[in-house]
């Protein structure tokens, strides 16, 4: 598992935007080709 702060790391929160088509919920969860956004897969 790996957790990148967004907040902190500009390219870990272009990645996010890219993997989230846009959606600035936290967190994203990508495991495998799935990606979850927002606890609980709620986004």
């Amino acid at each position: 598992m790996e957790y990148i702060d967004v907040k902190q790391d500009s390219a870990g929160l272009d990645e996010m935007l890219e993997l989230s088509d846009g959606n600035r919920k936290v967190p994203v969860i990508v495991e495998k080709d799935k990606v979850t956004i927002g606890y609980q897969g709620k986004g």
